[in-house]
């Protein structure tokens, strides 16, 4: 057994003081699902028309005819609305919103898309390099320092009057929530202990799904984009205010051990042994006590040890389960909006696919809890990666052949499967890097599922075209993706591993296990000397 594994089992393992502070863990969770659902709120477009031609209400963006006195544009008599936009009602909920405040429509229509881009380049951002100060400077002062980037950001996206301002601020506020949801996420997963920690991994994802879906209740409470981000800033704000306390949130001690911190991580873990009724000071002759393994850890590593994502260059193993794991994520974030596609290929109201994705999201996640401890992490990603897969191409090939049930039943399996797969390789990510660099490990995937979920907005600014590509790459990786996720260890009811060397341990298993072969032979063999003689 690892010292540092010995030396968490002492504290009282998962006792009152672990399990409670895993469990408040979820309820941040709300603030930081309404920040990152806000997007689509803030870049819905209502029905519009052009002042001078109310009309055209149902045409919003075909070119508008001007009387013969007026000097024309183009052969064909279209000029641009210049006489203001009208819209017809609002979008989400909100009588004001970037779109409508700054007339993001028609020729300047591109400029939506590219927000959302920046946006998730911002969550993107914030996961690579806050997972990597996660590393360095421990979970709590990640966690603590986003969020006061997040409230005061915050407020100055409440109080911008720019566009280019607005980009700025969009970007920074969504690096500094990547970095709270992603210290929060490994912090909670070092509290845990294997038999509990798909269970509290999920519940942080079900609290999560409530701040989405609180969000539409705030904006009709709001009405004004700004209004509404104000209240989000608030919402971080009192994060701020409670679990800013060392009490409520402290530093995580498998982080601390794995460093060669003992000496902070004593405080903390004395705080576990006594709230699980276990005495610091008591040994006994099979095993020594929690102070004299924290005195021999400290005698041995005088000086902090950090390590960088980079000497992943130097593993045999864990690069690999990097990449796969990386793989898998930016193909569930990217092939979503081919899914969505199918479903509402038209404009579709706003409600319609945001309630659905985020029922999704819940299902997945009930999902997850129900299968991945009894199935196991890798064979659960490779049957929702096979889902994914064959969900989308069947939607390329046949499409425009199929009845709309079974489109529809297909959009929403798909949508189920790549939900499963992005929750899942964010687990299966944390469960097999190490301490060491499991910040930064797990911000590279991510990252990639960001980056993944970017594509859709880059192709809305040039049209939809090369939507047919997008599809078609990214159903050819979810087919490739099979044969990877078969690489991949089993994590399933192991310890975490604490260094390179003990994640380069976790080699593949087999993805069936067969059952043992009957003994069939006799008690005694043949050959023995006297054998017949006792058989007889």
């Amino acid at each position: 057994m690892e010292p540092e594994v010995r030396v968490l089992r002492l504290a009282g393992g998962f006792g009152r003081a672990r399990c409670l502070l895993a469990a408040a863990s979820w309820l941040p969770c709300v603030a930081l699902g309404l920040a990152l659902g806000s997007e689509l709120l803030l870049t819905a477009l209502p029905a519009h028309h052009c002042g001078s031609d109310p009309a055209r209400a149902r045409s919003t963006c075909l070119p508008l005819s001007y009387p013969e006195s007026v000097p024309r544009a183009g052969s064909d008599g279209a000029r641009p609305c210049s006489r203001g936009w009208y819209y017809a009602q609002p979008a989400a909920d909100l009588l004001r919103s970037p779109v409508t405040q700054r007339n993001l429509v028609c020729e300047d229509g591109w400029k939506v898309p590219l927000e959302q881009v920046d946006h998730l380049l911002g969550w993107l951002l914030g996961c690579v390099l806050l997972g990597l100060g996660c590393d360095w400077f421990g979970r709590r002062a990640v966690f603590v320092g986003s969020l006061v980037l997040a409230t005061g950001l915050g407020v100055g996206e409440a109080l911008v009057a720019s566009f280019p301002a607005l980009l700025t601020l969009r970007l920074l506020r969504g690096g500094a929530l990547a970095g709270a949801s992603l210290a929060l996420y490994v912090a909670r997963l070092e509290l845990c202990d294997p038999p509990n920690r798909l269970a509290f991994s999920m519940g942080a994802g079900l609290f999560s799904v409530v701040g989405t879906l609180l969000l539409p209740g705030l904006a009709l409470l709001a009405q004004d984009w700004q209004l509404l981000q104000g209240l989000s800033a608030l919402a971080t704000g009192l994060l701020l205010l409670f679990w800013g306390f060392p009490a409520v949130f402290p530093e995580s001690p498998c982080w601390l051990l794995a460093t060669g911190q003992p000496a902070r991580a004593r405080r903390i873990l004395w705080h576990f042994a006594k709230a699980s009724s276990v005495d610091p000071e008591d040994s006994t002759e099979e095993e020594s006590s929690l102070a004299m393994e924290l005195d021999v850890l400290c005698a041995g590593h005088p000086q902090p040890r950090h390590h960088s994502v980079l000497e992943l260059r130097h593993t045999h193993v864990t690069w690999k389960n990097a990449l796969i794991l990386g793989f898998s994520s930016l193909i569930s974030g990217g092939i979503r909006a081919s899914f969505l596609h199918s479903l509402v290929p038209s404009e579709p109201s706003f409600y319609w696919p945001y309630f659905l994705a985020a029922g999704l999201e819940a299902a997945a996640t009930v999902f997850l809890l129900l299968t991945a401890d009894l199935w196991g992490r890798r064979s659960v990603l490779l049957l929702s990666t096979l889902v994914l897969g064959l969900a989308s191409l069947l939607l390329l090939a046949g499409a425009q052949y199929l009845p709309s049930w079974t489109v529809l039943f297909l959009s929403v399996l798909g949508l189920l499967a790549s939900q499963t797969v992005s929750a899942l390789s964010s687990l299966f990510s944390a469960e097999v890097f190490p301490t060491v660099i499991r910040g930064a490990g797990l911000g590279l995937v991510l990252g990639a599922g960001f980056l993944g979920q970017a594509a859709a907005p880059l192709t809305k600014m040039h049209g939809q075209h090369g939507f047919f590509l997008q599809h078609v790459l990214f159903t050819s990786f979810a087919l490739l993706a099979l044969l990877c996720v078969l690489l991949l260890p089993e994590s399933r009811g192991r310890t975490l591993p604490q260094s390179l060397q003990d994640a380069d341990r976790l080699c593949r298993s087999p993805l069936l296990r067969a059952r043992p072969r009957q003994d069939l032979l006799p008690l005694l063999p043949a050959s023995l000397p006297g054998a017949g003689t006792q058989l007889v």
